[in-house]
């Protein structure tokens, strides 16, 4: 049986009852097939019984044999059930289907307005995001980030390992520059990092937060380092996503395992990015796993 859970979350209650429908037209067609076989069966028996025993004799109109009458009326039952289960208790109908197409084309129509909704945000962070490059053609926007085998950042807004190297790398490329992040990123950390501009990125409009500037959009935290020739983005998932398609420059730190977690870095497309440098770390004491830090330009 299907039911709504946390691990079916796309299960809702309309599906399980077209699931629970099903099984019963299952079970409705099953119970005809058995009653058509053992009426058949029950009919060449009671057949055989009359001749066995020489009941038949000559059939009069007014002298039928009695399995004739028996033979009869299981037929007329049989036809009944057929009658219940294509007629009188059918669960789809003309009725349903047309309900069901329309559910179809409504579920469609959702679908296309969000992928529409989609590409029309797509652009026009495209289009700002050349608009600013254009007035600020310096900035080398750079996404930076430990990233596992199977591209998980994090588990419950927390890092998930402790790399004494990459957090060393990460401050040495950082310092002196802005940080943009989004508000769960900056929540996640003591404070804000010290010796870097910290932006956060939320749509709270009354958001504060000590020591960093508040911004509601990614076009308005790079307006806000309009003077840092290399700004960097460092997480969480939902800003990568958006910062990857007008970043010039990935640093990333590939963690060589693979890790269970909530938050994702994207994709990398190596027909947009190539590789430019790599440099292997292996486990030790301070270690947990074989790390790479591996640099991308922007073809």
């Amino acid at each position: 049986m299907l039911f709504k859970s946390k691990s079916n979350p796309n299960i809702d209650e309309e599906q399980i009852k077209l699931v629970e429908d099903a099984q019963k037209r299952v079970k409705q067609r099953k119970r005809l097939f058995y009653h058509f076989s053992v009426m058949l069966f029950g009919i060449a028996t009671l057949l055989i019984i009359n001749i066995l025993f020489k009941i038949k004799g000559d059939i009069k109109p007014y002298d039928i044999p009695w399995s004739y009458w028996v033979s009869i009326f299981w037929i007329l039952i049989l036809l009944a059930h057929a009658y219940n289960v294509y007629i009188t208790n059918r669960f789809m109908g003309k009725d349903w289907e047309k309900e069901q197409i329309k559910k179809l084309v409504l579920k469609q129509e959702l679908k296309i307005s969000k992928i529409k909704n989609e590409l029309e945000k797509e652009a026009r962070i495209k289009a700002e995001s050349e608009l600013f490059k254009q007035n600020n053609y310096k900035n080398l926007i750079t996404l930076i980030a430990a990233v596992s085998e199977n591209n998980v950042i994090g588990k419950d807004n927390k890092l998930i390992w402790y790399l004494s190297d990459d957090l060393k790398h990460f401050k040495e490329l950082t310092k002196g520059h802005a940080v943009i992040m989004g508000r769960k990123t900056f929540e996640s950390m003591p404070k804000a990092l010290p010796n870097r501009t910290n932006i956060v990125i939320t749509r709270k409009t009354d958001y504060v937060a000590n020591d960093a500037i508040v911004v509601n959009s990614l076009n308005q935290a790079l307006e806000k380092a309009v003077d840092d020739k290399q700004p960097f983005i460092i997480g969480g998932g939902e800003i990568y996503s958006l910062a990857i398609k007008i970043a010039d420059r990935i640093e990333l730190t590939r963690v060589h395992t693979d890790l269970e977690g909530d938050a994702y870095f994207p994709e990398i497309d190596h027909s947009i990015w190539e590789e430019v440098s790599r440099e292997k770390r292996l486990k030790d004491e301070k270690h947990d796993y074989h790390f790479t830090f591996v640099r991308y330009n922007k073809k």
